[in-house]
């Protein structure tokens, strides 16, 4: 039997997918390599590229690796792009997500791990936000993934099908083996590495009016690896019968753009000019995580809480792939 990896040869998806082979897990990966990396997945891995809306693929796969389990992270997920393109956010994240359950039902898969996002949320009204927070989604990429745990709920309640939907606040950070190579680059922390490598001239701050005390927006930065590693304890819920959950994934600890920016100039001894950009459609002010239910339900404690452990990560990872994966 094998754990099915949507999106594998992306961010998070490659470092889930060196967790599970570090475990002795069968893994299989499928992406379209719109923005994955090939050499992100480790050779010796089964992989597929195409689209998770492939039902043909899909069944295929499920066929020759006898699939018991799917971890899904195959998804768009810029915020800026899903105000601009929302159907291209609605085909990818709902289209091609609703075919992919349908064809693991029918071959027999009950055991799912959705890859969510707290821009379910919204603009908060308490913070931190707990999993029972109001969703209202202020972006197509939040409602996008908001109508997959509706999906999720509905096929749970039908057909059976048991899932965590893990609803991520900021991924950030790099192992020593993979990090973030994106294009284009939205994240804020890989932006203020590539001013500090000398790759662009300043980072732009998208808003500096929010409610927060320096004004600039404030978010939960939670390390790629603690992230995998939750993936890993929420298959493990769902193996030994696990009722199906919400969860979110955050250290509790917000820090605003410009703490970051300086926590980046003091690791790199750079820096780091910006430039004030107007605030982006759809982002709110501040997003932090209560995550009491992933450290009391799955046993989840985070390795790397500290901004500075994050930072330092990617800081060594760009410097040793100065050209990221090097495949495009």
């Amino acid at each position: 039997m094998a754990v099915l990896v949507t999106g594998g040869a992306g961010y998070i998806g490659s470092v889930m997918v060196e967790l599970l082979c570090d475990q002795n897990e069968d893994v299989v990966v499928l992406d379209d390599l719109f923005r994955g990396h090939r050499n992100a997945v480790d050779p010796k891995v089964p992989f597929y590229q195409g689209n998770t809306g492939d039902r043909a693929l899909v069944q295929q796969i499920c066929s020759v690796h006898r699939i018991d389990a799917c971890i899904h992270f195959a998804a768009l997920a810029y915020v800026g792009e899903s105000v601009s393109e929302p159907k291209l956010y609605f085909a990818k994240n709902v289209e091609s997500g609703l075919g992919l359950l349908d064809v693991l039902l029918d071959a027999g898969v009950r055991q799912f791990v959705f890859s969510s996002t707290c821009a379910t949320y919204g603009e908060p009204i308490r913070v931190p936000i707990d999993e029972d927070h109001p969703q209202h989604p202020t972006n197509p990429y939040g409602t996008s993934k908001l109508m997959m745990e509706q999906i999720l709920k509905a096929y749970d309640a039908a057909y059976g099908l048991k899932f965590v939907a893990l609803r991520y606040f900021n991924a950030a950070g790099a192992t020593g083996t993979r990090g973030e190579d994106h294009e284009p680059e939205s994240h804020l922390i890989p932006n203020v590495l590539a001013v500090a490598s000398g790759k662009r001239d300043f980072v732009s701050v998208f808003g500096d009016k929010y409610s927060t005390p320096d004004g600039t927006a404030i978010r939960d930065y939670i390390h790629v690896t603690d992230l995998g590693s939750a993936h890993v304890l929420a298959l493990e819920h769902l193996r030994k019968g696990g009722d199906s959950q919400f969860i979110n994934l955050g250290n509790g600890q917000g820090y605003s753009v410009m703490e970051v920016i300086q926590m980046a100039r003091e690791i790199t001894n750079h820096e780091i000019p910006t430039r004030i950009e107007p605030a982006r459609a759809g982002d709110p002010s501040r997003l932090v995580a209560n995550a009491g239910l992933a450290k009391s339900l799955l046993k989840w404690k985070p390795q790397f809480p500290d901004l500075k452990s994050i930072v330092e990560s990617a800081w060594n990872w760009h410097r040793s792939h100065p050209n990221g994966y090097g495949d495009q």
